[in-house]
């Protein structure tokens, strides 16, 4: 029998050896048709802890390692997406000023 294969998002990598990988997949619903997105996580075995949080990731069945191990990693398809990092605006004294003559 083949073994499976998924990609999934690494949300993650607090365990030795270890990383949880959401997979999301999309069904239609039964009676209604509608497309309903359904996502599960698995705990995969990463051997020398190179995968980081928010990397794509391709894993595959294998046989039990631990008690919810039983993926391995086979390899990285995409990097982390950068954190989004917030524009600060910088206020200086005079517009301070004027927000406080206006209220």
């Amino acid at each position: 029998m083949p073994k499976r294969i998924l990609t999934g998002t690494v949300v993650s990598d607090k365990g030795d050896k270890t990383i949880v990988v959401n997979v999301e997949r999309k069904v239609k619903h039964p009676l209604y048709g509608k497309i309903m997105r359904r996502s599960k996580k698995y705990h995969a075995h990463d051997e020398n802890n190179e995968m980081s949080t928010g990397e794509t990731v391709r894993i595959e069945e294998t046989k039990p390692i631990s008690k919810l191990k039983t993926w391995k990693v086979l390899e990285r398809v995409g990097a982390a997406a950068a954190p989004a990092t917030p524009k600060v605006s910088e206020v200086t004294a005079e517009d301070e000023g004027e927000v406080k003559a206006e209220s």
